[in-house]
């Protein structure tokens, strides 16, 4: 596996079934009170997402909330204090999240983002959701590697679909997400504070 610019290959791999994985994102014994935060990051196309969901099946009454959502219309990956203000300090204080980020007002995008304080899991979700300004408000963190080349060839794919755009504009836009990525990653690092490691490539696999 050749991972992303500045990240280490994770290793060796050990094959896990998903309910162990479950178990061990919850058994550490630790509670900081109210829903138990659980950060599922890593670059774009790397899997993310489809662990996310699967994880969030898993725990009946998890909330999954996307960075994608709350970082519509505003910035790529400047939008950790709205992730603060927003998500995750009133979720702290044992508070209903009913949140409206500020693209969604700005761009007439309608609804909510809500997220009630009795859930058992918050799966928060997204490129950057393990970032070091979110880090005291998580309970664990995950990274998902993927091989960097794979990696593309999803998001590629993804984008095609779910935009049905041209093949040139899906290139464009993921050259100007990596220009942003990249250096962002390579700041943050969030794969060293990671408490589990899980492989997108292939079969589910953790480290």
């Amino acid at each position: 596996m050749f991972p992303g610019p500045g990240e280490p290959a994770a290793g060796p791999w050990l094959a896990e079934s998903f309910e162990t994985v479950v178990e061990a994102l919850f058994d550490d014994g630790f509670s900081r009170g109210g829903p138990r935060v659980i950060a599922v990051d890593g670059r774009g196309g790397s899997g993310k997402t489809t662990f996310a969901d699967r994880l969030a099946k898993a725990v009946p009454g998890a909330e999954v909330v996307h960075t994608d959502d709350v970082a519509w219309w505003h910035s790529r990956f400047g939008w950790a204090d709205l992730m603060v203000d927003g998500i995750l300090a009133p979720l702290r204080a044992g508070e209903d999240v009913h949140y409206t980020p500020p693209g969604w007002l700005a761009h007439g995008r309608t609804g909510e983002i809500f997220v009630p304080a009795a859930a058992p899991a918050v799966i928060v979700e997204g490129c950057g959701a393990s970032r070091r300004e979110l880090a005291r408000f998580l309970d664990v963190a995950v990274w998902v590697q993927s091989p960097f080349d794979d990696a593309r060839t999803r998001g590629l794919t993804r984008d095609l679909a779910e935009k049905g755009i041209a093949l040139s504009d899906a290139e464009r836009e993921w050259d100007e997400w990596m220009a942003e990525e990249v250096p962002f990653f390579l700041a943050d690092q969030p794969w060293l504070r990671a408490d589990l490691i899980v492989s997108g490539a292939g079969d589910f696999r953790v480290a």
